[in-house]
């Protein structure tokens, strides 16, 4: 029971590090106008990423100094993430 458990939370910890790996990408790709943000679709996939997203990222968006343009909450949302599996880990081990 609480290996499937573990693994359910791994599998969940894996989608979120995927969407916020492409959530960074694809605002790369708008930032430098590769994508158009005109079509109703991509707007709608963008919308759905930020609204994702947004809600880890403001915690630490409000903790971290300005850095010019630069958002770094994507990279401590995934150190984050790589903790928590560390001790989940580490939990089931001990379990």
């Amino acid at each position: 029971m609480v290996y499937a458990l573990y693994e359910i939370l791994s599998l969940l910890l894996t989608v979120l590090t995927w969407i916020i790996i492409i959530q960074a990408i694809i605002s790369w790709l708008v930032a430098f106008n590769v994508i158009n943000t005109g079509s109703g679709g991509v707007n709608q996939f963008l919308y759905a990423l930020d609204r994702i997203t947004e809600p880890l990222y403001r915690p630490i968006r409000r903790l971290l100094p300005d850095f010019g343009g630069i958002d770094f909450s994507p990279i401590v949302v995934l150190l984050l993430i790589a903790v928590v599996r560390i001790l989940l880990r580490s939990l089931l081990l001990g379990y």
